[in-house]
């Protein structure tokens, strides 16, 4: 399996870490915020707001552009947005960050998985989705609990630089290992992938997994 498929595992173990590690750090936030913590609670539903809408956006606008760069600007925009969130002063900059983190997180997620299946021959395409996946099941085993550990020592902030200091080395090694993927040459159009939504089959998969991510989060949050 390439490093690079492993570079990618990296970057959606930092996605992921951010997008769950807030149901550990509410108290601290609000606290910090002055604001309650149902209030406080919502910063998880901006995010998922962002995944929400980036998905099938950054999925549309992204289609003809070359898919390496389209990472390095996502995982950047991504740690810039951990880093904002470090140095909030308010509950609506905080707010936004988050938001802006989940658009970037939404769009590495579609295209990273395209950039996963191109890297290895057929038969290794699960496997490689495997990989990156395993981020995100990382995430939720490790880096949850250990952005809690830090919120709870050194303070909630301290988990958005460490989440904005992994995705620096995500970004290292995107830069470094991912190869140039061309296009192909015949470029997808709007109107042909946005087609899908007409199956009742997608829309059935859509539901039952919004249920099913609804539920984790009401228990986390």
């Amino acid at each position: 399996m390439p490093l690079a498929v492993y570079i990618l595992g990296l970057s959606v173990f930092a996605l992921g870490t951010s997008e769950f590690m807030l149901s550990g750090l509410l108290p601290p936030i609000a606290d910090d915020m002055d604001v309650s913590i149902p209030r406080a609670g919502l910063l998880i539903s901006a995010f998922a707001i962002g995944m929400v809408v980036g998905a099938p956006l950054l999925a549309v606008a992204t289609l003809r552009l070359p898919r390496k760069t389209t990472l390095v600007a996502l995982i950047s925009v991504f740690g810039v947005g951990q880093v904002a969130g470090a140095l909030a002063t308010s509950y609506e900059v905080l707010f936004v960050s988050r938001v802006v983190s989940a658009l970037a997180c939404a769009g590495f997620w579609a295209v990273g998985a395209a950039v996963a299946i191109a890297m290895v021959p057929v038969t290794a395409r699960a496997r490689a989705m495997a990989v990156m996946i395993g981020g995100l099941s990382i995430a939720n085993v490790l880096g949850v609990p250990a952005g809690a550990f830090l919120g709870e020592h050194l303070g909630w902030r301290s988990a958005f630089w460490a989440v904005g200091g992994a995705s620096a080395v995500a970004l290292v090694g995107v830069v470094t290992l991912i190869p140039r993927i061309p296009l192909p040459e015949r470029r997808p159009r709007l109107r042909g992938e946005l087609a899908i939504y007409r199956d009742r089959q997608v829309w059935l998969s859509i539901v039952v997994t919004a249920l099913a991510a609804g539920g984790v989060f009401c228990a986390f949050s």
